[in-house]
């Protein structure tokens, strides 16, 4: 299948009229470190705009190799974002993962080797098993590491996925017995911050964190509503006016004469809220009336900006809910 679905979308980013010459390119979703590069360097030169001032790969640890960290520099790659998800064995296990502390340090060191200097590292908090002194110790070993970014995520379950089902039902399958509580991911949050935060990782987003200068330039695009193309599977873009999606069926896309299964028209008057308010500098606050998140604590304005308070951070979900017509 892959051939064929490689084929797909060179064929899909060929057919793209661009409007603008792209700055950044982020390769995300599945393992796309398992791409061969000679792949990925000929859909790199149907791209425009290269070199460009930022390309990201996802890379699962255990994939990488001296030859391919040359090979994706070659090909334009400038910057790499590990899905370690942990950096304790029972924890990385049960999610199916099967790298260690030790395969993460060395594949650091081989990027590092080859020129790629800029390197996310993601931990997930809340999963099953993981307690306040194993989630410590995660984030010291990504501190150790010296890495220029890092994203920490709050586990979310999909409430039709197995594990969501069992945690519903109170069961045990799937870890779910050992999934800390809400209260307790909060604070394996809260101590994240603090902890990056004093190693120099400022958070800048939500989720992201960064030494200030080093932030994710394609992804700041998405929360300051700038437009981006997105080609494949499940592959979302933005035009200033309208939204679309491609279906996430491999081979309903590998076999569609047009991918897009969804177009909508943009919202911006509420997106720049749910979209800019993730940044911790917030939106300007010129024109924006009160809002009942303020009244809450849960937002605040500072030097002509509103922005999410530290409490509005923890509750953000609740806060866009107020901006969402």
């Amino acid at each position: 299948m892959q051939p064929l679905y490689l084929d797909r979308l060179k064929k899909e980013i060929r057919e793209q009229e661009w409007s603008w010459i792209p700055e950044t390119v982020y390769w995300g979703g599945g393992t796309p470190s398992l791409i061969d590069p000679q792949e990925l360097s000929a859909i790199h030169d149907l791209i425009p705009g290269k070199p460009w001032r930022e390309a990201t790969l996802e890379t699962a640890p255990g994939t990488v190799t001296p030859e391919k960290a040359d090979a994706w520099l070659h090909a334009g790659i400038d910057r790499i974002s590990f899905g370690v998800q942990s950096f304790i064995e029972p924890e990385i296990r049960r999610t199916g993962r099967k790298h260690t502390a030790a395969i993460v340090a060395e594949e650091v060191r081989m990027l590092r080797q080859a020129g790629i200097q800029k390197i996310n590292i993601d931990l997930i908090a809340g999963l099953a098993g993981q307690t306040s002194e194993s989630w410590k110790i995660s984030v010291n070993s990504l501190v150790d590491l010296d890495v220029d970014h890092a994203s920490v995520y709050m586990l979310e379950v999909d409430e039709d996925s197995r594990l969501g089902k069992e945690l519903t039902l109170g069961g045990v399958r799937y870890g779910a017995g050992d999934v800390p509580a809400d209260e307790q991911i909060t604070e394996f949050y809260e101590t994240a911050v603090n902890m990056l935060e004093e190693a120099g990782l400022r958070r800048y987003e939500i989720s992201n964190f960064a030494i200030p200068g080093h932030e994710s330039l394609h992804n700041l695009k998405y929360w300051q509503n700038q437009p981006y193309f997105g080609f494949g599977v499940d592959a979302h873009s933005f035009d200033g006016r309208s939204r679309w999606a491609n279906t996430d069926s491999v081979a309903d896309y590998a076999q569609a004469e047009d991918p897009v299964v969804d177009r909508s028209e943009a919202k911006p008057d509420e997106e720049r809220y749910f979209l800019g308010l993730r940044l911790r500098d917030g939106i300007p606050a010129l024109g924006t009336p009160i809002t009942q998140a303020e009244q809450s604590g849960l937002l605040e304005r500072v030097d002509g900006r509103l922005r999410l308070t530290p409490r509005g951070v923890l509750l953000s979900n609740e806060v866009f809910e107020e901006f969402i017509a």
